[in-house]
């Protein structure tokens, strides 16, 4: 049985004081939720501040991305062992904004993947396709080779404690949602490519998440889906009472 993960993507949002306030209320309202697990991922400069909130608690600290050294000259950059000692669980890699507005690539996720795990860090890997690869017929081809570059060289071993985001990009902040018919196809045909490369058994153990304008009148419907694992939250999150609906769907 693999254990929902609701994650929590604050994006480029939240001063120190909003952030904790935002922190504290999520966990004082969800301590009782044991059946899935809570992740908030806030910019890094409110990391430790939300980290010292959610201390004690259930709730686990997410980065938004890293870089794939652990130290050196790389100006405005966070490796993954500072992640690790500030506390964080998680890192998103590769998210679609990353890849449009940063040069973010296939290859760069799977040396930030490779990373991830030798530091002890949980990789959120995202994958989907633009509007215009959808129309073209082409969201499986995108699909497939974001997840057979990204994941290269991962032992087997590791696999079991990855997550995989699917986010079709042009559902992402748009109000649009992928339907579960859309979005099941693509997540069982990411969980076929998981069992062709780590095995059927790794695969079945891998989460598989949903991102794309979930919010609370979707969620539901979306995670009576089989292959769909949890939701990587954007815009939903930055609320408490939104993001509360969404983690108790």
């Amino acid at each position: 049985m693999r254990k929902p993960i609701i994650a929590g993507n604050w994006k480029m949002n939240k001063l120190t004081s909003e952030a904790v306030e935002l922190a504290r209320e999520v966990k004082d309202k969800t301590g009782t939720i044991a059946d899935r697990e809570i992740v908030l991922c806030p910019p890094f400069t409110v990391l430790s501040a939300v980290k010292e909130v959610i201390k004690g608690s259930s709730i686990k600290l997410g980065a938004q991305n890293m870089y794939w050294e652990v130290r050196g000259a790389y100006t405005g950059e966070v490796s993954p062992t500072m992640l690790k000692d500030i506390g964080c669980n998680y890192v998103i890699l590769g998210h679609s904004e990353r890849r449009q507005y940063f040069g973010e690539t296939n290859e760069t996720v799977n040396k930030k993947a490779k990373i991830a795990f030798s530091i002890g860090l949980i990789p959120i890997v995202c994958v989907g396709e633009t509007l215009q690869q959808r129309e073209k017929g082409e969201t499986l081809t995108v699909i497939e080779e974001q997840v057979k570059t990204g994941l290269s060289g991962l032992t087997k071993e590791e696999s079991k404690g990855l997550v995989v985001a699917y986010e079709p990009v042009w559902a992402i902040g748009t109000g649009k949602t992928a339907t579960p018919e859309e979005a099941e196809e693509v997540q069982r045909f990411i969980r076929k490519l998981l069992g062709q490369m780590f095995g059927k058994e790794n695969a079945q153990a891998i989460r598989i998440l949903y991102g794309g304008s979930i919010n609370p009148d979707n969620i539901s419907v979306l995670m009576s889906c089989e292959d769909i694992d949890g939701g990587l939250i954007g815009g939903a999150s930055l609320n408490v009472e939104s993001f509360l609906k969404v983690v108790r769907y």
